[in-house]
């Protein structure tokens, strides 16, 4: 009547394993990059790594009001809000607004060069 194929063993995993690598280094150069700005700011680096806390702790570091926590959960507002914290964020660091619009799109690319070149110093 019915055949049922109970086969789910027999997948392809090249692909979503390199997507997992990827993914976790990414992540890793992410919490570093953080690291190292919250180290430049002031702040405790570990702070990276706490999930809730370093969102808090990168709005001080751009000299926001804490209220933008609550803007980056109502939808369409958190658009505003991620924007304006990267581009406060790359004022401080001595970068261009066109940064800060940059970091938003490419922050794999641009907030490690935050954390590491020597001229983006915190001016908090």
């Amino acid at each position: 009547m019915y055949t049922y194929n109970y086969d789910y063993y027999n997948i392809d995993t090249s692909m979503p394993t390199s997507y997992y690598i990827i993914s976790l280094a990414l992540s890793v150069l992410f919490i570093v990059s953080l690291w190292k700005i919250f180290k430049k700011a002031g702040k405790p680096g570990w702070a990276a790594i706490v999930p809730i806390y370093n969102i808090i702790v990168l709005i001080q570091v751009a000299g926001l009001p804490l209220w933008y926590l609550v803007l980056l959960i109502i939808p369409l507002a958190n658009i505003y809000a991620i924007f304006k914290i990267y581009i406060e964020l790359a004022h401080k660091f001595g970068k261009s607004t066109g940064f800060g619009v940059l970091t938003v799109f490419f922050s794999e690319i641009c907030l490690p060069i935050l954390a590491f070149d020597k001229n983006a110093t915190y001016n908090g």
